[in-house]
């Protein structure tokens, strides 16, 4: 099976905007932002969605919501707020098929989202 998009971000083979990596995770500005702050953060472990994490995927689960509660932090963002949000499947918006967490803000975000 061929790497996806964020697998490659992840591995540098694509160049991004990184704004934040270790070894479980990467962050980056999303080349398409719909706020004035639109990052995406990835586990580098290659997971489908989060309709497929197993049990042994909970600390990586975690450490993904933790980081991207710092980035946020370091954004700016933590004071006015922010959205995160996770797609799961076509009808959930989701666009490339790698678990991944969309940190938004700079602005107000309406609901329902659309």
């Amino acid at each position: 099976m061929s790497k996806t998009l964020f697998e490659k971000i992840a591995a540098r083979e694509i160049p991004a905007n990184i704004v934040y990596e270790d070894d479980l995770v990467v962050a980056f500005r999303d080349i398409s932002p719909q706020a004035p702050t639109h990052i995406l953060i990835v586990p580098r472990k290659p997971l489908q969605r989060i309709n497929q994490a197993q049990v042994e995927d909970q600390q990586l689960l975690g450490h993904l919501l933790l980081k991207a509660a710092e980035v946020a932090r370091r954004a700016g963002l933590a004071e006015n707020g922010y959205r995160l949000v996770i797609n799961n499947g076509r009808d959930g918006g989701e666009s490339v098929p790698h678990l991944h967490c969309h940190i938004l803000g700079g602005r107000q975000l309406a609901w329902p989202p659309g």
